[in-house]
């Protein structure tokens, strides 16, 4: 991996850190969205007792370079996420799917981000960039993954990240 992040209040971007702890069932300690129930403001005014599947967000630092050339600087954390990766199509894991981080962490893939509005506010346009639609129609989404910690740890830039796929048949991510 190449960043941790985390922020104990509410903002867009999460600052990096040296290190972020993961603790089984609950996400980033410290983090604003860490817990057993949903923390994002939208899903908590929808129904604040439906189980958190967002307690850590990874996403992948190819994103960054892909959005250069549309005029988008991005750097690590500043879209959120608490984990971001290098060299794995974080996009293509099933659901189920086990990432072992650093030395004992494990993070269970739960699904695709699917940012908001507040992107746009963070740079204009961006939203376009990480959410689009395929010739057919077909919502894609770019801004990372969603996962629950299944087993508890310390990571930090440069711990190996290591994928262990489900029993098939895979079930594609969705936005969760």
């Amino acid at each position: 991996m190449t960043a941790v992040s985390s922020n104990a209040v509410y903002s867009f971007s999460k600052p990096n850190r040296d290190s972020i702890r993961l603790l089984t069932g609950l996400g980033v300690e410290g983090d604003v969205h860490a817990g057993v129930t949903v923390k994002h403001r939208s899903r908590v005014a929808r129904d604040p007792a439906q189980p958190n599947l967002r307690q850590v967000h990874l996403m992948h630092q190819e994103l960054f370079a892909e959005l250069g050339p549309a005029g988008f600087e991005v750097a690590p954390g500043e879209l959120g996420e608490n984990i971001t990766t290098g060299g794995i199509d974080l996009l293509a894991l099933p659901v189920g799917t086990l990432l072992h981080l650093g030395h004992t962490a494990v993070v269970e893939v739960t699904g695709l981000r699917n940012p908001c509005l507040q992107i746009d506010t963070f740079q204009d346009g961006l939203l376009k960039q990480v959410v689009g639609r395929t010739d057919d129609g077909t919502v894609v989404r770019k801004a990372g993954i969603m996962g629950v910690v299944t087993r508890g740890g310390s990571v930090r830039p440069g711990d190996v990240v290591r994928a262990e796929l489900p029993a098939e048949p895979h079930r594609p991510l969705e936005r969760v």
